[in-house]
């Protein structure tokens, strides 16, 4: 059994349980997946398998170390390329082998990885939340940052100080969504809840660590 899967997020809709509660849902097209690589600890140090996500993609997108690093597992059409650590029960895996959907049972919880919108430039109250100065009484203080550093000592800007900047497009963990249904015929993964990136934008799917 793999300790996850590789996706494309969908978009998101709502579903209703029995009793009438409607439930926000994000539609994941999770898989097919090929193993490409199994790493093992007496070659590599570590124990994990790397997965291959199989999708209709044009040969030319596909850059020439990448193609032939798949091409030795006989997996074709795979760009997005990601590793799982194994642990025990999961050293079935051999490089060939498919990952599918149906691995996931409702009910399940998972945690999904993908890259947040990207957002460019944006200043410190959009970014961090900042609450600005007064919007009155002469104020002129509004949504400048405020004091960044003392001037004496240390006499500069501390690495990590919360400034205006790039937003978004970082990578992002939602951790313990709830598996709502699984469609094994169209390779279709439903979670409650919300999940970083745009729609169309590639995710990474594991059991949950916590």
């Amino acid at each position: 059994m793999s300790p996850g899967i590789l996706g494309k997020k969908i978009g998101m809709s709502q579903v209703f349980r029995p009793d009438g509660q409607a439930v926000p849902v994000t539609l994941l097209k999770a898989g097919p997946c090929m193993v490409v690589q199994r790493k093992t600890p007496t070659a590599d140090g570590y124990d994990a398998v790397q997965l291959g996500l199989v999708e209709f993609i044009k040969p030319q997108r596909i850059n020439k170390p990448t193609a032939g690093h798949t091409k030795k597992a006989g997996v074709d059409g795979t760009k997005f390329l990601r590793e799982f650590l194994l642990g025990p029960g999961n050293d079935d895996l051999k490089p060939g082998d498919q990952v599918l959907v149906d691995q996931f049972k409702p009910k399940d919880k998972v945690d999904v990885i993908g890259i947040s919108k990207g957002r460019g430039f944006a200043g410190l109250v959009k970014r961090h939340h900042f609450g600005g100065g007064a919007g009155s009484h002469g104020s002129m203080f509004h949504r400048a940052p405020g004091s960044i550093g003392a001037s004496s000592f240390p006499s500069r800007v501390m690495p990590g100080m919360r400034m205006a900047g790039h937003m978004g497009h970082s990578r992002v963990t939602v951790r313990n969504l709830e598996v709502i249904d699984v469609d094994a015929a169209d390779n279709v993964l439903v979670v409650k809840g919300a999940v970083p990136g745009p729609n169309g934008g590639y995710v990474v799917v594991r059991r949950s660590k916590r």
